[in-house]
């Protein structure tokens, strides 16, 4: 099974680890490892560290502290057109239409399109039918809980939701029943919004793929031999056929940003500690980031309004946070800086010409409405692809290895080989990767001091044939960074499926995001 390849240190590493940690893998997951390139990039790893001083203090849950800004008193958010939750919010204050009608019609869409698409993991008709009833008659009587009352929503299935399995897309966990709800959850209830289910993902989102081999994988919602992206497959094919008017997705290496380009949707990844992760069954605690898929942008903003704010119950969010959107959403762009990715220090052609012709079209936008445009040679990337797999494996490894000793059959052949390769980092590697992270940290802040946006294609390649992974060349990093990424739509490919365009805000800055998203939408 030896790879000629890979150092044999390595492999004879990856066993010894296995060993002593108690996991009865087998000969063929370690065949299987290294078939699927699991290990591929460990030299790569190895020698980013070594060039990493060791008097760097490591980053751990290292973040930036938010600024200190006036958050505004009132926030303007003009509709979109006819599309997404500002205007159907508008007509059910009036009373004009009604969450019942929503809630049906939203159910009507689940019964026509998920056997196409295999995007819901759990239907709630009946509490979304009592609970719309319920917005109804609040609605009538005068009582307005927010944008957000009586819109249906669904959220991904790693949440807790009070009486409902969170299975995380794993075997292990079908029966698992919770008790509370994950905060995101109780805040978007609070909100008045309607959760009619929970969306189908890759097994404990370890895949940017919605291959799963315990529920099926996720078709593309546009052309249904493509792959809807990962692991947030079924709350992005969800928004895109109108089960839900919008989604909470978890994004740890790109799985709300990777499937909203698939599905096209939008999709947002806030700054870290933006918003809480109580209640979320975790994947690697310092990469994990949760955001909402929606229909338009307009629809990410109202998400964030309602989920955004420190929680006591996970440490990871901050206190003061400033306003996650700005005052006046379509104030415009005129007079920033986008920094557009011209060598991301692979020595690779960054995409194909269809990504990048779509690219190029978002960014032809912004250009025409003002912004400069600013080409930016960002080398780090390479490294911060090569931290954030490697710090994601070792952090998924700590979580799950009770379950890899005592239920290892129980994971599914990808998932279970793809956590079982982390054993093969070396001793003080998850120490060392830290220290490489505060340095690039660091090193990458200074490019705001040039730009005050930075834009990349979202992924290498069009939608994949269904069940494949999709590269996490381009959202990876800004998980290690932290920082907040928007996708937008722009166009669509040869084989029906949507292109889109990726922009990347500084820390706590989803304002200038979002100002900028508006502007490639409104096209």
């Amino acid at each position: 099974m030896a790879d000629q390849t890979l150092p044999a240190t390595i492999i004879n590493r990856l066993r010894h680890n296995l060993q002593a940690a108690a996991i009865p893998a087998t000969d063929d997951d370690l065949a299987g490892i290294v078939e699927k390139g699991f290990l591929s990039r460990m030299p790569d790893f190895e020698r980013l560290l070594e060039e990493t001083s060791g008097e760097v203090v490591p980053d751990y849950l290292g973040w930036e502290a938010p600024p200190k800004t006036r958050r505004p008193t009132s926030i303007h958010l003009p509709p979109n057109g006819e599309r997404g939750i500002g205007p159907v919010a508008t007509q059910l204050r009036n009373r004009e239409r009604s969450p019942v009608e929503l809630v049906e019609a939203c159910l009507a869409q689940v019964a026509a399109r998920d056997p196409q698409t295999n995007a819901m993991q759990l239907l709630l008709a009946e509490e979304a039918r009592a609970a719309a009833h319920k917005a109804e008659a609040e609605i009538a009587a005068g009582y307005h809980r927010g944008l957000l009352h009586g819109v249906p929503v669904a959220v991904k299935d790693l949440l807790a939701m009070a009486g409902t399995v969170t299975t995380a897309g794993s075997k292990i966990l079908a029966g698992h029943v919770t008790d509370y709800d994950a905060t995101a959850v109780a805040r978007l209830r609070a909100a008045g919004a309607i959760i009619i289910g929970k969306t189908r993902m890759s097994e404990y989102a370890y895949s940017p793929g919605s291959n799963n081999s315990h529920y099926g994988s996720t078709a593309n919602p546009h052309n249904l031999d493509h792959d809807a992206g990962g692991s947030s497959s079924g709350s992005a094919a969800a928004v895109a056929t109108g089960m839900a008017y919008a989604a909470l997705g978890s994004d740890t290496g790109g799985s709300i940003r990777i499937p909203a380009t698939h599905c096209g949707v939008v999709g947002f990844k806030p700054t870290y500690g933006r918003l809480s992760l109580h209640g979320a069954v975790p994947l690697s605690w310092s990469l994990d980031h949760l955001g909402p898929l929606t229909q338009t942008v307009a629809d990410s903003a109202i998400m964030l309004l309602a989920l955004s704010g420190h929680d006591p119950l996970d440490r990871r969010t901050r206190q003061n946070q400033p306003s996650p959107v700005p005052e006046h959403l379509h104030e415009g762009v005129a007079g920033l800086r986008i920094g557009v990715l011209r060598d991301d220090g692979s020595g690779n052609r960054l995409a194909s010409d269809e990504v990048l012709g779509a690219w190029r079209a978002g960014l032809a936008r912004l250009e025409a409405a003002g912004a400069t445009l600013v080409e930016l040679d960002m080398l780090e990337m390479e490294r911060l692809r090569l931290l954030n797999v490697g710090i994601m494996a070792m952090e998924a490894a700590a979580y799950h290895t009770p379950n890899l000793r005592t239920r290892l059959d129980d994971f599914g052949p990808f998932m279970r080989q793809r956590v079982l390769a982390a054993f093969a980092y070396g001793p003080g590697a998850f120490q060392r990767a830290q220290q490489a992270r505060a340095v690039l940290r660091q090193r990458c802040l200074a490019y705001f001091q040039q730009v005050d946006l930075i834009s990349t294609p979202p992924v290498p390649e069009v939608a994949p044939p269904l069940g494949t992974p999709t590269p996490t060349f381009f959202t990876g990093p800004f998980n290690l960074l932290g920082w907040p990424a928007i996708v937008v739509p722009c166009g669509r490919s040869s084989s029906g499926v949507p292109l889109a365009m990726q922009l990347v805000g500084k820390p706590w800055d989803e304002a200038t995001v979002l100002r900028a998203a508006a502007v490639v939408e409104a096209r």
